[in-house]
């Protein structure tokens, strides 16, 4: 069997002009790494050059705009005046996890889609695993904890404690040691991290059949993915049943007023910012769970084993997952007024011009924000 190797940790790219026919998905790991590829990989040929150009081509997209985005958010957060509130410490932080997400994610695979293979060795393959794994878990409870947070803010009302720059900062650190707690265990023998399916990239394995193996899948999923999800749609399903009640009780008190509306700037402000910081919110983890679903059905298609994964999945299904990394700073910068007015501000040259109309609804909006904030 042909080989091309260069050194004796590197591969020469393959050759993709000639037939490759003989070649397999294996056939270019590095001996140091061969002990890490499940032998279900082995009956897959090579990924065709235009599917790593693909890979290579759209990770760097979304690591340029994740990285620019996310430091935006980030820099106007922290260093705006009136955005430095407990709550948007979260903020901050999920931010700050999905910038660490496509930073240590894309240049590694980028490099790897180049050479046809895992080059880093075993060692990295098993950082890579986990620091991906970090960043997603991170970022899902961050947002789990905001949507909480609104959920408090809105159901309870004046009733709600409020959220203080202690109890934020506790509540990031629960979020990274929960985190830290499931993506250390495969580095201590509860399951491993080993190359995914396209070998450009690596993440949970989720093809052996071991009970070790088979019950961090089980755990994980449960504690990072479904327990997340349903506290998160009991939340929202109590946020839009008090917004639908007060927006009933409105229309009912205009009708007997003979009114169109009882809504104005003074006394509708504060619930109106809650409400949209509140779809913000429900929009950001739909589609950071729109992200991970497919990589969710992988990992339960692998230990089931209830279908055939081609290399082609694990590629696109990885894509997804890290692709929710680019949605967070894109969201808040189109539904949050006072991080658009503040980012208008500070770099003028990234957001286009307003008419005085719009100008007027966003300082609205921003001072309608300001009475929530207080009151958290």
């Amino acid at each position: 069997m042909a080989t091309f190797v260069t050194g004796p940790h590197i591969p020469q790219p393959l050759p993709w002009t000639v037939a490759v026919d003989n070649l397999t998905m294996v056939d270019k790991v590095p001996p140091e790494m061969l002990h890490l590829v499940d032998t279900y990989w082995h009956q897959f040929p090579p990924l065709d050059t235009k599917w790593h150009t693909a890979l290579a081509s759209t990770m760097g997209l979304l690591a340029f705009i994740a990285i620019v985005g996310n430091s935006c958010v980030i820099l106007v957060f922290s260093t705006t005046k009136s955005l430095r509130t407990p709550s948007n410490l979260m903020v901050i932080n999920l931010s700050f996890a999905d910038f660490m997400m496509m930073f240590t994610m894309a240049p590694p695979v980028i490099v790897n889609s180049y050479y046809g293979t895992w080059i880093f060795g075993a060692l990295w393959c098993e950082v890579y695993g986990m620091l991906g794994s970090l960043s997603g878990c991170v970022s899902i409870w961050s947002m789990t904890m905001i949507a909480y947070e609104r959920y408090n803010v809105i159901v309870n009302g004046l009733s709600a404690k409020p959220l203080t720059y202690q109890g934020s900062v506790g509540r990031i650190l629960l979020v990274w040691a929960n985190s830290l707690v499931w993506t250390l265990a495969p580095l201590f023998g509860w399951n491993r991290y080993v190359p995914e399916g396209n070998m450009s990239a690596c993440g949970t394995d989720y093809l052996s059949k071991d009970w070790i193996s088979v019950s961090y899948i089980y755990a994980y999923s449960a504690f990072v993915y479904w327990l997340p999800l349903f506290l998160i749609i009991y939340y929202y399903t109590y946020i839009l049943k008090v917004v639908s009640e007060h927006e009933r009780i409105m229309r009912e008190q205009a009708r007997k007023m003979n009114v169109v509306s009882l809504r104005s700037a003074d006394h509708s402000g504060g619930r109106n910012a809650e409400i949209q910081l509140a779809k913000i919110a429900l929009v950001t983890i739909s589609l950071w769970f729109m992200a991970w679903t497919p990589y969710l059905v992988i990992n339960y298609v692998g230990i089931f084993g209830t279908g055939s994964i081609s290399p082609l999945q694990t590629t696109w299904g990885s894509l997804f997952a890290k692709a929710n990394a680019v949605y967070n700073p894109i969201v808040y910068g189109i539904s949050h007024p006072k991080y658009k007015a503040a980012l208008r501000q500070r770099f003028p040259w990234l957001t286009y011009r307003k008419d005085k109309m719009d100008q007027t609804s966003i300082v609205s909006n921003a001072t309608a924000i300001d009475q929530c904030e207080t009151r958290t």
